[in-house]
């Protein structure tokens, strides 16, 4: 790890993820211990969360990467929590967890839930959604909350859905209003080049790919946590 400097600003940030390929916001192995290239573990000084500031503020950079660069992807990847894939790796990820399946395939398949394939079906009809109109053209009461948030995990860490941008709510007289959301597209739409270069690799060669790499880099990890890592369960 003495070889992958910190990164300072976000411009260090974003050179810091294609570098290394994958970075979780944190993840822990199974000792306990933080994983050694995570967004917490590789900050250096003048890193401030929530500061507001767009330069030093690692909040602010999972929205501002999807409008800056192309060739970096934000979502709930890595044990349903935040993460980044650059577009280098993002094949490999794909192939590994998806294992070649199409949605379709992976729902008969019993891999999916019925309210993923509802929350699927409404993002591709309207090509990208932000989770409150999700919520409203889904008909989501509120007692069903906690099962759209599972669904939203579950979607991106199969990687068919992914973080696209944030926007607000639209009032009647067409003034935004109330805390931005999130908006989901579909992977295809977010790095279309990178299917076929995914359905050209084993799976299984894909995860020791991976595994590989992840050794490389944290040698410290156990076969339990990496399998954590990669696999979307």
């Amino acid at each position: 790890m003495s070889s992958i400097s910190r990164y300072t600003d976000f411009d260090t940030f974003c050179t810091l993820v294609q570098a290394i390929g994958f970075l979780p916001v944190n993840f822990r192995l199974m000792s306990g211990d933080e994983l050694t290239f995570t967004v917490n573990t590789l900050a250096g000084d003048g890193i401030k969360w929530h500061s507001g500031d767009p330069e030093h503020d690692p909040w602010q950079w999972r929205i501002r990467v999807l409008q800056e660069r192309d060739n970096i992807a934000y979502a709930k990847l890595f044990d349903r929590k935040t993460g980044y894939i650059s577009r280098k790796w993002y094949p490999v990820f794909l192939s590994a967890r998806r294992s070649g399946f199409s949605f379709n395939e992976a729902y008969v398949s019993g891999i999916l839930s019925h309210t993923a394939k509802k929350v699927y079906e409404l993002i591709e009809q309207y090509g990208a959604l932000a989770v409150h109109d999700i919520r409203s053209l889904g008909n989501f009461p509120g007692k069903e909350k906690s099962k759209l948030e599972r669904a939203l995990i579950e979607l991106q860490m199969r990687m068919f859905i992914t973080v696209c941008g944030e926007t607000q709510k639209v009032s009647a007289a067409g003034e935004p209003y109330g805390w931005a959301g999130t908006v989901f597209c579909k992977t295809e739409d977010f790095f279309s080049e990178c299917f076929p270069l995914s359905t050209q690799l084993d799976p299984l060669d894909a995860y020791d790919t991976i595994r590989k790499h992840i050794l490389k880099l944290s040698p410290e990890a156990d076969e339990k946590s990496i399998k954590k890592l990669i696999y979307p369960i």
